[in-house]
């Protein structure tokens, strides 16, 4: 029993080491991009709730988020994703016209630098216009896949 047992344990350790020494691999470019859209989503003109929630879905329940100089604070809450949902719905539909892409994009261990332009066309609340274009960069930390801390950074 006991020759039995000695190969069967180093036979077991052996595919615990093999499993444990390849974990998923996390997909980092398909991320950006499915990320990228899904917040493009929520700035066109036909923007819905639904496209609200398909990027919220990005990030985690208790997302920090730091959008200088309007939310200086990258504090993680409990209830941020929720605070998200209710700055960025009343925002929904206001552009007439949006334009984006990615410049460029650097992936780190659980994060990803993010540089992209976008442009905007819009109508506010008082019926008068607006129009800007920017270049930004996005620090996005993540978590099990989400997004848990956005820095974003530009004029």
């Amino acid at each position: 029993m006991k020759k039995l047992l000695s190969p069967l344990i180093i036979f077991l350790l052996s595919i615990s080491t093999v499993v444990f020494a390849t974990p998923d691999k996390f997909d980092y470019d398909k991320f950006v991009k499915q990320y990228h859209q899904a917040m493009v989503n929520t700035q066109k003109p036909s923007a819905s709730k639904d496209d609200l929630e398909y990027y919220l879905s990005f990030l985690t329940d208790d997302v920090g988020n730091q959008h200088l100089p309007n939310a200086p604070d990258d504090s993680r809450t409990p209830e941020g994703k929720q605070l998200m949902r209710q700055g960025m719905t009343r925002y929904l539909g206001v552009h007439t016209d949006y334009k984006a892409s990615i410049l460029d994009y650097i992936i780190g261990y659980n994060s990803i630098a993010l540089k992209h332009k976008f442009s905007a066309k819009g109508l506010r609340s008082d019926g008068s216009e607006f129009s800007y274009s920017k270049v930004v960069l996005d620090v996005l930390e993540l978590e099990n896949g989400k997004v848990s801390v956005i820095r974003r950074y530009g004029q």
